[in-house]
């Protein structure tokens, strides 16, 4: 990697800190700038603008890493037992830092999505990929599962749950109150299967 790519990199990975700390419209450039010790130059090198920098982020940073966190749960041979698996692990490795700030990518969504048209065609478009992933998991066990299910409407209400669980936890500042919406989310999960 090029010194360009290992600059552009860190300001990337810094952005996303700052970002998922105070959100993005009260995320400092200077703030960036001081924490990768650059310049202004370095960074409207590689960025345009704060907004530039956002979107990358959310695309180089949070869609893959958000993602990848659901990618095992939904290769697993049961993808039910999988989902199950991952959110009680979540439960299980919250630190109270994570439950007073949320989900990165779920508080970057609920801020900027109706304030940035841009934004909101990103989140769009990662939802939608995050819906297909499981959709693709629950059609590949089918015949396990109980008929008539729509899998479309299945997953949008398991990942609307399982932001609903986050954004409780951060304004709550309560651990518990995701692990009961977690508990009753995995007992909806299970109750698909015959």
């Amino acid at each position: 990697m090029s010194d360009a790519e290992q600059t552009r990199q860190k300001i990337l990975e810094v952005a996303a800190d700052e970002i998922h700390q105070h959100g993005f419209q009260a995320t400092s450039l200077s703030t960036t700038l001081n924490r990768c010790g650059i310049s202004k130059g370095a960074l409207y090198y590689h960025f345009t603008n704060k907004l530039e920098l956002g979107y990358a982020v959310f695309e180089e940073i949070y869609v893959p890493s958000f993602l990848a966190t659901w990618q095992p749960a939904l290769s697993q041979t049961d993808p039910i037992e999988g989902l199950c698996e991952f959110f009680t692990s979540m439960c299980e490795s919250m630190v109270c830092s994570e439950a007073v700030c949320g989900c990165p990518l779920n508080n970057l969504c609920e801020e900027m999505a109706n304030v940035d048209e841009g934004f909101r065609l990103k989140v769009l478009s990662m939802q939608e990929k995050l819906n297909t992933l499981i959709v693709e998991a629950l059609t590949r066990v089918e015949g396990e599962l109980r008929e008539g299910l729509k899998f479309s409407q299945v997953a949008y209400f398991i990942v609307s749950t399982f932001h609903g669980a986050t954004s409780l936890s951060k304004s709550s500042r309560n651990k518990e109150l995701y692990q009961q919406v977690i508990l009753e989310l995995c007992l909806y999960i299970r109750a698909l299967k015959q």
